[in-house]
């Protein structure tokens, strides 16, 4: 299968109807985007950036019916949205139908966005329920690419043990039980603690995963960006904001991020030249005010595009690292037998830590040994910590 078309899983936008407000200013992102409509056709997809899929499914969402109609609801609002001080490359593919059963939806959504990856365009999906999360995860088993998973939610999506079906509230244990295994590290960013069994937490250390409380998390929003920039793929469920900002969602809590965090965290997460593909999973446009949560997603997805453009390109990998690009530190710590190896990019002052990886397996784990971190890790090993980390990378080597 050399060549898949993808233009047979999606319907195209009727355009008229997705507009509100500023209809006819030529500088907004409804008038920048190339869209698949009937009049127009598939867009083509040579020189995109980024492609926006909508995906009309919810049926493994049972607490949260309705959330397949969210994609138009979000478009009416971003379609308005000015453009950035960006000059936009991005294509609207139109919206994945519900197939016939919610597996051939999933494979519609893994086949789409394999083809993108290998395309270097960065599909952002619209949901949809975020099992759908499980199909993007496909893709990167069809490139045969080992990734990072960063996900916004309140909860970890393992659910209970022994449930045979998949759905929105348990896809992480199918990624996690899913042979062969291309996950190498699962991060959460803003679990609350009230909807998190303890054994789930044990599990997440046990398994060396990184897990952030939302009131950590809040603290110091700037350390998120670190924490993102290790993603390939990001995984956004609507729920972690609190109801007052979103209230669009059957499970909203009054708890969660604020809007404005949230676009500080999607912002980021445009800006990581490693993340390769994100989702935005489980409004409802039922119980939504006003269409307030749509609206939000909407700027969210604005400031995505914000970070997108404004990339470094400074990524370190083996060949790079060494280049002149970047200031290395060596640390040596007390009673220790590793020295610690920091990279700083001159172009954009980010940190990374190096992860000694077993001979012969650097290729394999690329993209994994260099570790994005802050100068505040850096700080902590010259005061002989060792980072936490730098530290979950290491025993995941061995």
């Amino acid at each position: 299968m050399e060549h898949m078309d993808i233009v047979d899983f999606f319907e195209p936008l009727d355009k008229s109807s997705l507009f509100s407000g500023k209809k006819h200013h030529p500088l907004i992102l409804g008038e920048a985007l190339i869209c698949h409509t009937q009049q127009e056709g598939f867009p083509e997809l040579e020189g995109t950036d980024i492609a926006i899929i909508g995906v009309k499914e919810d049926r493994n969402a049972p607490e949260n019916e309705g959330c397949a109609l969210a994609p138009d609801y979000v478009r009416k609002y971003l379609y308005s949205l000015f453009q950035g001080p960006f000059k936009s490359r991005i294509a609207d593919l139109g919206n994945i139908k519900a197939g016939e059963s919610v597996n051939d939806t999933y494979f519609a959504v893994k086949t789409a966005v394999a083809e993108l990856i290998k395309k270097k365009i960065t599909p952002v999906i619209i949901g949809g329920s975020q099992d759908l999360a499980y199909a993007n995860y496909q893709a990167y088993e069809a490139l045969g690419q080992i990734i990072n998973i960063v996900s916004v939610d309140s909860g970890f999506d393992i659910g209970m043990q022994r449930e045979e079906k998949l759905t929105n509230r348990n896809y992480l244990s199918t990624i996690l039980t899913h042979q062969p295994n291309y996950l190498f590290n699962y991060t959460n960013i803003g679990y609350q603690t009230y909807f998190v069994d303890q054994d789930a937490i044990e599990l997440m250390e046990k398994l060396y995963f990184d897990i952030y409380r939302l009131g950590q998390v809040k603290k110091d929003m700037e350390e998120v960006e670190p924490i993102v920039r290790n993603a390939d793929m990001f995984s956004f469920d609507v729920s972690s904001i609190r109801q007052s900002d979103a209230p669009g969602n059957a499970n909203a809590s009054p708890n969660g991020f604020y809007g404005e965090e949230a676009c500080q965290i999607i912002r980021y997460a445009g800006l990581s030249d490693k993340l390769s593909s994100i989702g935005f999973y489980e409004v409802n446009p039922a119980f939504d005010k006003g269409e307030q949560t749509a609206h939000l997603v909407a700027q969210m997805i604005w400031y995505f595009f914000d970070g997108f453009f404004q990339r470094k390109k400074d990524l370190p990998d083996r060949k790079r690292k060494d280049s002149g690009e970047y200031i290395k530190y060596v640390v040596s710590l007390k009673d220790f037998q590793n020295e610690i190896v920091f990279y700083k990019s001159k172009k954009s002052d980010r940190w990374w830590m190096e992860v000694p990886c077993p001979m012969g397996l650097e290729a394999k784990y690329e993209r994994q040994f260099l570790v994005p971190c802050s100068y505040r890790e850096y700080q902590a090993a010259c005061e002989d910590e060792i980072p936490e980390k730098w530290w979950q990378v290491y025993q995941k080597f061995l």
